[in-house]
């Protein structure tokens, strides 16, 4: 092997150029240390082999004589300039990778072209002796013509270069580009693209984006914006509105406190009066979820008011019927009671007020009444390792106390009145042989409590705590 060096150091050059071309091809720059170390060490025995056999890559190869070996030499010779190239923009990536990550991809990129055009002019000027200025000039000439045809190319080049200075977002932010919403998976040197809530790919170019208005849903990482809109009708006082939205936004427990989520009156026409409830959730993935459940508990406090989202035919159905009447028809429970049924039941109901902050029915209290909530958001409290904490919340519709009356158990939690509410009351002694001769209602209720005690029982549940692991490998994994 010695010899073959010795006697043959050209051809061992051009070996290890092919093999870090090979490296090149198999092998990633952003790869473990060892292979990025393997690089530097083969250039380093190309520019040994080079310099030992006489040919500098600052001079003319020395053989002008024999024409072949000549041209192999000043082939290896260029060669050394493009392979220092390459080794150094290896190189200066895999230390942006460590400072910068994925975003400055488009600068290495950059810095990695000016590298390369630097070692190609270099090689004009020293290895093959040809006159630079010229070279230059005509370079320059032809670099206006290539500008002037590739115009956009190079806006969206500059603008990723903006981007990536200032940084309105970066990998995996969610952003919305003059109304283009999605997730950011790659920022490259001619757009940026972007995985839509569809799932669909979106390209945005960089000069398009730079233009555009930016919104990054990301910004700041632990509070993401959520809103809904509503339209109503403009005969509807808004102060009655806009306590049942607030009531509403009080019922979902999944809105952050601070800041705080609010209920504004956005526009009004006589068309209609728009309402937004605004506020923030601490991950992107409980937006939709949110909107959801606000619309949803929106529509309920909205008709416990006595007013109905804007539509193009009014709903009159229920217009004549009292307020314990129309909750009968809009309780899962009841709804299969006759209409008959349902207007003797409704004069049985009896009207209580609670003040927030009131108890209703306080944890492991049998109940001999059912509440069924007409007004305000009810808060459900359980306790876990002696610290009480809130499960859940309710709003109109909903039923407190069906566990004294179906089987005198209780539930374990205590259930208190978050805002001003109105229940209506049932007693247990009207109310026990309707459920006798209404199986249907009586499994209705039974299948409720299943499912509330065992959310409970789930909710009380401690979480285990994780012993940390101690000893001496522990120690130092914990210093590494």
């Amino acid at each position: 092997m010695l010899s073959l060096v010795t006697n043959h150091p050209l051809v061992c050059a051009l070996l290890l150029i092919l093999i870090d071309l090979g490296i090149w091809r198999l092998m990633s720059a952003n790869g473990p240390p060892w292979k990025l170390l393997l690089r530097v060490l083969i250039f380093s025995l190309f520019s040994v082999l080079l310099f030992n056999e006489g040919l500098n890559p600052l001079e003319v190869a020395p053989w002008a004589d024999n024409v072949p070996l000549h041209l192999a030499a000043t082939g290896l010779q260029i060669g050394w300039w493009l392979f220092g190239a390459r080794t150094l923009t290896v190189l200066i990536g895999a230390v942006m990778m460590q400072r910068v990550g994925h975003t400055g991809r488009l600068l290495q990129d950059l810095l990695g072209a000016v590298i390369f055009l630097i070692a190609i002019i270099a090689a004009l000027a020293y290895v093959l002796d040809l006159p630079v200025k010229g070279v230059l000039a005509t370079s320059g000439a032809l670099a206006i013509i290539v500008g002037l045809a590739l115009q956009s190319t190079l806006s969206d080049v500059f603008s990723g270069i903006v981007l990536n200075t200032t940084k309105p977002y970066q990998l995996d932010d969610w952003i919305s580009i003059d109304g283009t919403e999605g997730r950011v998976t790659d920022i490259d040197w001619r757009a940026t693209r972007m995985q839509t809530a569809q799932g669909s790919m979106a390209v945005i170019p960089n000069s398009l984006a730079a233009k555009a208005k930016i919104i990054n849903f990301s910004r700041p990482s632990d509070i993401f914006g959520v809103s809904i809109s509503l339209q109503l009708s403009p005969h509807a006082r808004p102060q009655t509105v806009l306590d049942a939205l607030e009531r509403a936004m009080e019922g979902c427990r999944y809105l952050l406190n601070k800041p705080a989520p609010c209920v504004a009156l956005k526009g009004s026409s006589p068309a209609g009066v728009e309402y937004e409830i605004s506020g923030f959730v601490v991950s992107m993935d409980q937006k939709r979820m949110v909107r959801n459940l606000l619309f949803d508990l929106a529509f309920r406090h909205l008709q416990a008011s006595g007013v109905s989202l804007l539509s193009s035919v009014e709903p009159n159905v229920q217009a004549n019927l009292s307020r314990p009447r129309a909750l009968l028809e809009s309780s899962a429970i009841f709804s299969t009671l006759r209409q008959e049924e349902k207007e003797t039941f409704s004069q049985h109901m009896t009207l209580q007020h609670f003040r927030a902050g009131d108890v209703i029915l306080p944890g492991g209290e049998v109940s001999d009444h059912l509440f069924i909530i007409e007004s305000g958001v009810v808060s459900v409290t359980l306790s876990r390792g002696g610290i009480k904490f809130e499960s859940g919340r309710m709003g109109p519709g909903e039923v407190i106390g069906e566990g004294g009356i179906l089987s005198d158990t209780a539930l374990p939690a205590d259930f208190n009145a978050k805002t001003a509410c109105s229940l209506y009351r049932i007693e247990k002694d009207y109310l026990k042989p309707c459920l006798e001769a209404r199986h249907d209602i009586g499994e209705a209720m039974k299948a409720l409590l299943d499912f509330r005690l065992h959310k409970a029982q789930v909710f009380a549940q401690e979480t285990p705590k994780v012993v940390a692991k101690k000893g001496f490998l522990q120690w130092l994994r914990s210093r590494a």
